[in-house]
């Protein structure tokens, strides 16, 4: 019997169905990680959510089933309950379940991610947050499950940490991870084994000759066991409490150790995509066989229902009907109005990276990894035919290619910095030009409108970029505009006469001098302007005015163009010919509206009709002796110009205002051509980026979520929401398992593309691929992805690299713990809440103050609140419940004075988690600060940079200049998280005062205008990253101060951060080396040692003291005893000038 075609696809339908559910029919191995046990019973995370299982292996049973993640289970010494961090309500917040299922309980509120660590011996959760640390980092909380008491591990920087059974000494790990997976790390923040026992002043570091990373400490019996890299890879290695007897239990070298947990003989740990066993008796380690009986709805087939979140690039057809984009890796078309959206490619596990039309607009060019590496191929645009790979062999990341108008050449670049020109007919591809400036990550290219001649911008010696001229038939390029300014984007006219192009050639300063607050310095607003180079022997502009000679030229070429127009001597009418005339008649009986209707069928179906044959075909001639000196200035004024294309009517640009920022914050701009009264016209505001037809008739812009075809005229754009093309129907689906295995190679392909060495530090890249693709195939969440590109990236040991973000299931509700900024404890005997303590502020500047700051509230330190919003604080476990959803809204408080007079009531607006966060890092800040003026006596400024930041150098200006005249400075670059701004702040502290201005009435003054001439001490911790140790760096090179702390983070190795994958996630890879001749490579894995070290003891910190501040001020003071240098010279005697000094012998 032989099915019909419907019932043989729901056949096949049904038995893969069978089959697979054949299959899992005794569960599948998930993706294992979080592991915890209690005796013979383990707890995990696969798919997100918690699992309990046996140590015999077998199938595990799912205990949590919310879209957030539930990690970090530990399970409670009595084996009655399972601690865990969830995000039920948006935030990671610290809850207890019972071990047999059943309700979580939620026993934190902090508003920052609180990350369960284990038990204590007396049975309180244990869990690291930065909730309570004024500067950001972790420390070690307990709280009580039952009455949700919290008790504070007196220790700063602490992390993880096992206590003794006796709840007498704490064995924790100093620092949290650091962000970038690496293996073999031994920079600042490696983290490392202490011990604190209770009572004792300080704590003290196991292991201190180790450098690399030792951490997750577990007690157990008599000895210590915890993972550490010491052989190179994470194993598990124990060691006596005292520090003594060093022991390796296990051997890994492929995946390592993650995430152990022990207890009694008994540990269990993550190694690749599995949970292992150790049994400490033995000394025996195997591997668990678990599986999950799961729908894994993670890796159902999902459907992208916001595609323009995930727009990447887009496309305008030759005539404006149609509109390609690219959303998540697939390509689709879009009619301008009416018509089918067509679904160009779409293939799992296929990434498109860019779309083009061809000249005929009958197909799309495309990049594509379908082949393993990216390579451009060419589609039907109607999805009406097969696909043909155009280019073949890629070793390197292909960029976006630009199709030649005769559909012959496409032109595009690699990674590598390479431009090249492939030609599609005999598919041999040429080298243009090799930048090595980076010119052709984003490159500037044109095509002539005969498609013979590629313009190109190509950085000159200088590090200008000049306008480069390529001929196809001669191979050869010719720079065409000078090295001495930057020019960019050219185009060509569509008559193929002029190469108009952008340059920065106008250098006028908004700051009119030097003199003023805070060292006035220059700022060039719109720099670049607007010209036209005329390729053969065009000796008029367009744009050049009407004059005596003008009108005999015209007059001369429109007799010319009259005489080419005559008719052919057998066309004595003007028509066609008796045998042309005779070949079309049968088209003129065609019904006329036939003709328009199958027109627009075509049209929206995505067919174009055949091109116009007598379209009066173009040859761009090109003079190129002399050619530099006809250059032409379009008579408009200078801007903030980009992107230029050209028609025949009007020559288009973006401009923006200085400072404007986000992806629509350009305007676009069109100036007529035309020789008089030429002015520029804003065509669209807000928009995000904008294509010119091949025609140059229509435009399509891109405004936010929307795009829009316009026509290109030069006047403000009209009805455009009636322009916009209908996209609201674009939703598709993709397979997630396919679409992760896509994205892991090619953050594989970016990293061998992006980073920095080519040799890839010595590690087998191909084979690092290998090892790790099979776990892809385990994988059942986007976050256990990410698991895995860390461990293969981690190979590099190199910092600046790590995969993060991409799409995860939503959580709903968001709802955030909101802040009063302050401290504070429940107080039963009082009734309420008391305030311990309230963040404070640098007075001057208002939008610091926390919320109980505001002046006229008069709350004070020691005051209770009793209520909030009516209800009484001590009626729920933790009073910060009842700021749940309360950011930035008025909230009622209902206070009792701290000397127990009567209640009073106020109303504050609590702050956000993130603005919280900002409230203890200024109080941070502010109290160093006021402990520098106390100790010096004023005598010494102080200056804390959070980062590196364009928005950290309000940090540099608001602090710096005040203090700017002292005999020392403390620089504060601890916690200092990087950005790129290191120069502007080294060149101001490089400024010399080689000469002094005196008048009649007041002390000298300097010049260099605000240099700063006191003594300098530079304060680093280990968390000091990036641009900031750079700027450490600096500062001891150009000998301008001096270093002071402990070995920093270890990040030379600089970054774009535009290693994107298709779901917006970020595989990052290291791109920018740092090196000093006859140093060699810096920084990078290491960290920058400090001139002094001084460290901060995490129990001391943790009572507020600060070693290192103490020592930078004692090392001004003696700098500044020895040499006051910063005090003001006495001038000279003043001259005498009269005439008697004149007749003085020796004047």
């Amino acid at each position: 019997m032989q099915l019909r075609p419907n019932l043989h696809r729901v056949f096949l339908f049904a038995l893969t169905t069978l089959l697979a559910l054949t299959a899992r029919a005794d569960g599948t191995p998930g993706y294992c990680r979080f592991p915890t046990i209690h005796g013979d019973t383990i707890v995990f995370t696969a798919e997100g959510d918690l699992w309990r299982a046996s140590l015999n292996g077998g199938a595990a049973q799912r205990l949590t089933s919310h879209a957030g993640y539930e990690t970090n289970a530990a399970i409670s010494p009595d084996g009655q309950q399972v601690a865990f961090s969830a995000q039920y309500e948006g935030p990671t917040e610290v809850y207890v379940m019972p071990l047999a299922g059943g309700l979580p309980k939620r026993l934190t509120f902090e508003g920052e991610a609180a990350l369960v660590r284990g038990w204590t011996p007396d049975g309180k959760v244990l869990y690291a947050t930065r909730a309570f640390a004024t500067i950001p980092d972790n420390q070690l909380v307990a709280i009580d499950p039952k009455t949700g008491a919290r008790t504070f591990v007196p220790l700063a920087q602490a992390d993880e940490g096992a206590y003794s059974p006796d709840a007498k000494t704490l064995v924790f790990t100093r620092y949290s991870f650091q962000g970038s997976h690496a293996k073999r790390y031994v920079g600042g923040t490696a983290q490392n084994l202490w011990r604190f026992d209770a009572g004792a002043p300080e704590a003290t570091q196991y292991a201190s000759d180790f450098r690399g990373v030792s951490r997750w400490p577990m007690w157990l019996g008599d000895r210590i066991y915890f993972a550490s890299e010491r052989d190179g890879t994470s194993n598990l290695w124990s060691m006596k409490t005292d520090g003594s007897d060093l022991r390796q239990h296990t051997r890994h070298a492929d995946y390592g150790v993650k995430n152990p947990q022990g207890h009694g003989t008994h540990i269990v740990y993550q190694n690749g995509a599995d949970l292992w066993f150790y049994d400490t008796t033995t000394d025996q380690t195997h591997r668990l066989d678990l599986t999950l009986t799961s729908d894994f709805d993670q890796t159902r087939e999902t459907w992208v229902t916001k595609p323009m979140d995930f727009v990447t690039n887009f496309a305008l057809s030759p005539d404006g009907d149609r509109m390609a984009l690219v959303a998540r890796g697939q390509v689709f078309v879009a009619p301008a109005s009416q018509g089918r959206l067509v679904e160009v490619a779409r293939k799992s596990g296929v990434r498109y990276r860019s779309v083009s039309f061809t000249p005929d607009g009958k197909s799309v060019v495309v990049l594509s990894d379908e082949s393993g590496e990216v390579e451009f191929w060419k589609l039907p645009a109607n999805n009406r035919g097969a696909a043909e790979q155009l280019t073949k062999g890629g070793e390197t990341l292909r960029m976006t290619g630009l199709l030649s108008p005769d559909g012959k050449w496409i032109a595009y670049t690699e990674r590598d910095n390479d431009l090249l020109v492939f030609n599609l007919e005999t598919k041999e591809t040429k080298l243009v030009a090799h930048s090595n400036f980076q010119d052709f990550i984003s490159p500037d290219l044109d095509w002539s409108p005969d498609g013979k001649w590629l313009a190109y911008a190509l950085s000159a010696e200088t590090g200008n970029t000049q306008i480069q001229l390529y001929g196809v038939n001669t191979a050869k390029s010719t720079p065409v505009t000078s090295e001495r300014v930057i020019s960019s984007s050219p185009a060509f006219s569509p008559d193929g006469k002029w190469l108009y192009f952008l340059s920065d050639r106008e250098f006028k300063s908004l700051v009119g001098a030097p003199w003023g607050p805070r060292q006035p310095e220059p700022f060039l607003d719109k720099p670049t302007k607007i010209y036209l180079l005329a390729l053969d022997d065009e000796k008029r502009s367009p744009f050049q005015p009407s004059d005596e000679l003008y009108a005999e030229e015209k007059k001369a070429k429109d007799e010319k163009k009259s005489d080419d127009d005559k008719p052919a001597p057998d066309d004595k009418n003007g028509g066609p010919s008796s045998r042309e005339a005779a070949n079309a008649a049968p088209a003129k009986t065609a019904d006329a509206s036939t003709a328009k209707t199958d027109d627009a069928a075509k049209k929206a179906n995505g067919d174009k009709k055949p091109a116009d044959d007598k379209k009066k075909k173009i040859e761009v001639k090109v003079a190129l002796d002399g050619i530099a000196d006809r250059l032409w200035e379009v008579p408009v004024g200078p801007g903030n110009y980009g992107n230029l294309t050209v028609n025949d009517k009007a020559v288009f640009v973006t401009d923006a205002d200085a400072g404007a920022d986000g992806p629509n914050s350009n305007r676009l701009l069109a100036i007529e051509i035309k020789n008089k009264d030429v002015e520029t016209t804003t065509v669209l505001g807000g928009i995000g980026g904008y294509r010119l037809a091949l025609d140059g008739k229509k435009l399509l812009v891109r405004q936010t979520d929307s795009f829009a075809i316009i026509d290109a005229a030069p006047r403000p754009a009209s009805d455009v929401a009636k322009s916009r093309v209908n996209l609201g129907a674009l939703r598709f689906p993709y397979a997630p398992r396919e679409t992760w295995r896509q994205m892991f190679t090619d953050a594989w392909r970016l990293h061998r593309d992006y980073f920095y060495a080519k040799n890839m530090h010595g590690v087998d890249w191909r084979a690092n691929l290998d090892k790790h693709l099979p776990l892809v195939d385990r994988v059942t969440d986007r976050a256990e992805l990410d698991d895995v590109l860390n461990y293969m990236i981690s190979e590099l040991s190199a910092l600046h690299t790590d995969a993060r973000g991409g799409v995860v299931r939503e959580i709903e509700p968001q709802i955030a713990v909101a802040s009063l900024g302050a401290r504070w404890s429940r107080d039963e005997a009082a009734g309420g809440y008391r305030l311990d303590y309230i963040y404070q502020s640098d007075p001057e500047f208002l939008e610091r103050r926390g919320p109980l700051l505001k002046p006229g509230l008069g709350i004070k330190a020691g005051d209770v609140i009793v209520e909030i919003n009516g209800t009484p604080t001590l009626a729920v476990p933790d009073a910060a419940a009842l700021l749940r959803n309360q950011a930035n809204r008025q909230v009622l408080l209902t206070l009792k004075p701290a000397n127990g007079g009567e209640l009073f009531s106020r109303v504050v607006a609590p702050v956000s988690p993130a603005a919280a966060a900002g409230l203890r890092y200024t109080d941070w800040e502010y109290t160093r600060r006021l402990e520098v003026d106390k100790k010096s006596a004023g005598a010494i400024g102080y200056a804390h940079i959070r980062a590196m930041g364009t928005d950290n150098y309000y940090e540099f200006v608001r602090q710096y200049y005040a203090v700017a005249n002292k005999g020392g400075l403390i620089l504060d670059l601890r916690h200092n998280r990087g950005g790129n701004i290191d120069s502007w702040m080294v060149s101001r502290l490089m400024r010399p005062a080689w000469m002094w201005w005196s008048t009649r009435d007041g002390v000298p003054f300097p010049h260099l205008q605000s240099a700063f001439r006191g003594h300098l001490v530079v304060l680093v911790d280990a968390w000091t990253a990036s641009d900031g140790e750079t700027m450490a760096n600096a500062i001891r090179h150009l000998k301008l101060g001096d270093t002071l702390g402990v070995r920093t983070w270890g990040g030379g190795i600089w970054l774009s951060g535009s290693n994107f994958l298709v779901d917006r996630g970020l595989a990052r890879a290291a791109e920018f080396g740092s090196f000093i001749p006859g140093e060699g490579w810096v920084i990078e894995g290491d960290g920058f040692t400090p001139d002094i070290l001084v460290d901060n003891n995490p129990a001391r910190a943790f009572r507020g003291e600060d070693a290192q501040l103490e020592a930078a001020i004692k090392r001004l003071q003696e700098l500044i005893a020895k040499n006051p240098k910063h005090l003001a010279p006495t001038p000279p005697p003043l001259p005498d000038k009269t005439v008697k000094s004149w007749r003085t012998p020796g004047n």
